[in-house]
């Protein structure tokens, strides 16, 4: 089944590219999501699922309070950073999990599917030293005084991979706010299936459209209702079945987690054009021998201009 959904992850964006020229007409950005993480505006550590990034713009036609059937007609072209690290970064344990810089870049199109919301797409993944962030991070680390990083030689290699992503979901109203079950495919970089749940409180967001983040599963608002103001605050949780992982590569020893959990809460508060989204994370263990969890925070503060 993943060899399926990876190859479904090359025709995908060979379809996408394909359509491109007609996809371009009679279409406007219809807003943006973004999303910062880090462990230290959760749990003040700097560790693991230490630190990502991730910017989305979403086109398509006017935007009319709900997804269209039609397929290609709303597009995320998703962009995303992000840093993997050991527990410590001056001095890391030979058994703690490797230094990952990750570069990615990819569309996602969601659409109706009889009732259900489907997100399908693909992203072109970088790792490893050649993406330049070990230097970023370690530029940061010299202005605020923190710890120099020692992790030149306890990292991942180089590679290039295509991930495919496959989402199903379904909102269940109820007075004052929807309970929303999905089920998730991931191929290529990590693969893995998955199933959660996820509940919303409150009137914000409601007929427009939410993405989902890459490492917390935070629902971050991507386009505005028509009338969106207010709050809304969301918790969540998920598993997921995990078959590998090339951040956690078996041939330098490494044992994936067989299951993973994550278990979130968040509050979003909208005025105008602008929104701002603040949750926290729970992240369970990833491999064999990562001594404990952790918890991430996720900030969002979005506007149009």
């Amino acid at each position: 089944m993943i060899r399926g959904i990876r190859f479904a992850g090359f025709t995908f964006i060979a379809v996408l590219l394909g359509l491109s020229p007609a996809l371009a007409q009679g279409r406007e950005t219809l807003g943006v999501a973004r999303v910062f993480n880090n462990d230290w505006i959760g749990d003040a550590e700097d560790r693991w699922r230490t630190g990502s990034y991730s910017f989305s713009f979403i086109r398509g036609p006017e935007w009319q309070g709900q997804l269209s059937p039609r397929l290609g007609d709303v597009v995320e072209y998703r962009f995303r950073a992000e840093i993997v690290a050991p527990n410590n970064l001056g001095n890391p344990s030979p058994a703690d999990r490797l230094y990952a810089g990750m570069l990615s870049a990819g569309a996602h199109l969601h659409f109706d599917w009889y009732g259900f919301d489907v997100a399908a797409g693909a992203d072109i993944v970088v790792i490893g030293e050649q993406t330049g962030l070990r230097g970023v991070q370690s530029s940061i680390h010299d202005v605020l005084s923190l710890p120099q990083l020692n992790v030149e030689n306890f990292q991942i290699d180089n590679g290039v991979f295509l991930h495919g992503t496959l989402e199903i979901a379904r909102d269940i109203h109820f007075t004052g706010g929807a309970i929303r079950p999905f089920v998730e495919l991931q191929a290529g970089v990590e693969n893995m299936a998955r199933a959660g749940v996820d509940l919303t409180f409150g009137g914000f967001g409601d007929g427009g459209l939410r993405v989902r983040d890459v490492v917390s599963g935070q629902r971050i608002n991507g386009v505005n209702a028509l009338d969106d103001q207010g709050f809304s605050y969301l918790v969540g949780g998920d598993v997921a079945f995990v078959d590998s992982s090339e951040l956690l590569p078996a041939d330098r020893g490494y044992e994936v987690e067989d299951q993973r959990y994550r278990l979130r809460a968040g509050v979003n508060y909208g005025i105008g054009e602008t929104n701002i989204f603040y949750g926290m994370t729970y992240l369970s263990e990833e491999f064999v021998g990562q001594p404990e969890g952790q918890v991430i925070g996720s900030l969002t503060v979005g506007w149009v201009f």
